[in-house]
């Protein structure tokens, strides 16, 4: 068995577990995964794939028919669904704060030294 080979059948065992089927693994279904994995799929990709469904049919948000194997194993379909789970899954990323604007020292030093004037005098009044 080639390491493809190898590669589509631990596709189809990990589809089959994760859905709960028991479908047989002939020469068509062989051929559609050579051609997902030729799509650039990874296992990984199914992973989430089909926990975004499950979640989805659990919800009334999507039918059950989602997670046929026939419709999963049509790359454009995929990819689709795909980018849908990946964009609701994942919430944008915080804008990252720009930091301050950096002063010369001897600005820095002149900042400083007119804070503790201002410190001291509140000293003074509070007294």
């Amino acid at each position: 068995m080639s390491p493809l080979q190898e590669q589509i059948a631990a596709a189809h065992r990990l589809y089959c577990q994760l859905t709960g089927q028991n479908l047989r693994l002939g020469f068509d279904r062989e051929r559609q995964w050579y051609e997902w994995f030729g799509a650039g799929f990874t296992l990984q990709d199914l992973r989430r794939l089909v926990a975004y469904l499950q979640r989805e049919i659990r919800e009334g948000r999507r039918n059950v028919g989602a997670l046929k194997l026939s419709n999963l194993l049509q790359p454009d379909r995929f990819e689709e669904d795909l980018n849908i789970a990946r964009v609701r899954l994942q919430p944008p990323s915080p804008p990252v704060p720009k930091p301050p604007p950096q002063l010369p020292e001897n600005q820095r030093e002149l900042r400083r030294i007119k804070c503790l004037e201002r410190l001291r005098k509140i000293k003074e009044q509070l007294c």
